[in-house]
């Protein structure tokens, strides 16, 4: 049943409008004349790149839209870390932790992972209800954690049956048969079929078929790759960058774990191989320990580098700039951080996580095929393999290969598919 639409539609593809199974009808609502309530739900909490994403995609909308309100429902412990916009506020979720594929508890709080699931539900479904969006923008789940935001869907679909519900999604999930496997028992491919109006694709169809890959349901208005979603605010100067570092050094490593969770791995082996080059170590280093990474993480990081042409910060405000300025960034293979770095076409060393999700394996494998990035076997990480490769990195001038044909303006076309919903259907509503 699941593959009965797959792969009809893509962005500029001719419109179907099928009836879902439940054979439900859009009708007219928000005129745009007057605020509009956008709602967003962000449910992961290993990294930043999902609340970063969404944040970005709000401000676009309200720079579109005018007077739109903008809440997210957020579930990372860190919530909020990016500043948000003047009209946009966040309701924090009790954090929860995924243990593994289909498998989450607790992230803080002491509680049974079925009460903690409930009272997220009943929070969920309480605050939509009242808050009477006329676009719901799920991320990366459309049955939310375990489930947990199906009942807030079927009762917003009642009580508000013309708010259009979209679900936004990276191109790459986890390895295919392990996405399959937990949204069958979550209920994900059945809440497509009944409550979603459009799939929004953060990637390119051309480098990696999210819709085939993992057999999706398309909806009645459509499935849209959007190109890969970035900042593109100029950066700063790359001697700014430079001079802000403090260090002796024409040439500049950026290294980053992303979010900092599970990065210790990275940056400790990092650390040893730049000890271990001695005076070959002709380069300076910022490194972005990540603002989830424990204090206790940091202060023996900063220990480690004692003595080392290194400086450790919690976190940069500004990412794309570092980036931006780097000869060579050195990195997991987390979606934001190399988007930002295809944008810039920089060189980067990538250490991929190495589970519990293939995500970062799948990634990096694939911009490797097709020499954007060199990659850096997780299983086989060590101080040694990391020395050789920076020397090697740092002097190469093959890579990356030029890669224009990319699309990363995906936050406005993301942005753009979204307020056609909303004016479509106060278009409707004033005819």
């Amino acid at each position: 049943m699941r593959s009965e639409w797959s792969c009809l539609l893509t962005d500029g593809g001719p419109k179907l409008t099928p009836l879902t199974p439940s054979g439900r009808q859009k009708k007219g609502r928000c005129h745009m004349t007057s605020s509009c309530n956008i709602a967003m739900y962000s449910p992961e909490n290993v990294g930043l790149g999902h609340l970063r994403r969404n944040i970005l995609i709000g401000r676009q909308l309200m720079e579109e839209a005018g007077d739109a309100n903008v809440l997210l429902f957020a579930n990372s412990p860190v919530a909020p870390f990016f500043e948000l916009p003047e009209g946009m506020d966040l309701v924090k979720l009790p954090s929860v932790r995924k243990i593994s594929a289909g498998n989450w508890g607790p992230a803080r709080l002491r509680m049974d992972k079925q009460l903690l699931k409930t009272l997220r539900a009943d929070l969920l479904r309480s605050v939509l209800l009242n808050y009477r969006p006329d676009l719901l923008l799920v991320d990366h789940m459309p049955a939310g954690v375990q489930g947990e935001l199906l009942p807030a869907l079927k009762a917003l679909k009642e009580a508000h049956p013309d708010c259009s519900v979209v679900l936004g999604l990276r191109d790459i999930l986890d390895a295919p048969e392990v996405t399959s496997q937990a949204w069958e028992s979550e209920g994900a491919y059945e809440a497509l079929r009944h409550y979603y109006d459009r799939v929004l694709i953060y990637g390119s169809k051309e480098m990696f078929n999210t819709c085939c890959t993992y057999q999706l349901p398309v909806p009645p208005e459509g499935l849209h790759y959007c190109g890969y979603l970035v900042s593109q605010l100029p950066v700063k100067p790359a001697h700014e960058v430079r001079q802000s570092i403090g260090l002796p050094f024409e040439r500049f490593v950026f290294v980053s774990a992303g979010g900092g969770s599970d990065g210790q791995l990275l940056m400790r082996t990092y650390l040893q191989a730049v000890r271990l080059l001695g005076n070959r170590a002709n380069f300076a280093t910022l490194m972005a320990v990540g603002a989830n990474a424990p204090l206790e993480t940091h202060l023996e990081l900063e220990a480690e580098a004692q003595g080392l042409p290194v400086r450790i910060v919690p976190h940069v405000e500004d990412g794309p700039s570092y980036i931006g300025a780097a000869d060579l960034v050195v990195c997991m293979a987390g979606y934001n951080t190399l988007s930002e770095v295809l944008y810039l076409k920089k060189k980067a060393l990538v250490v991929p996580r190495n589970g519990p999700s293939a995500e970062q394996r799948m990634r990096a494998g694939l911009l490797a095929k097709k020499r954007l990035i060199d990659v850096l076997d997780p299983t086989g990480l060590s101080p040694e393999k990391l020395a050789q490769r920076l020397v090697e990195d740092l002097e190469r001038d093959d890579y990356p290969v030029q890669n224009g044909a990319l699309p990363m303006d995906g936050i406005k076309r993301a942005a753009d598919r979204l307020l056609e919903l909303v004016r479509e259907e106060a278009y409707a509503a004033s005819a």
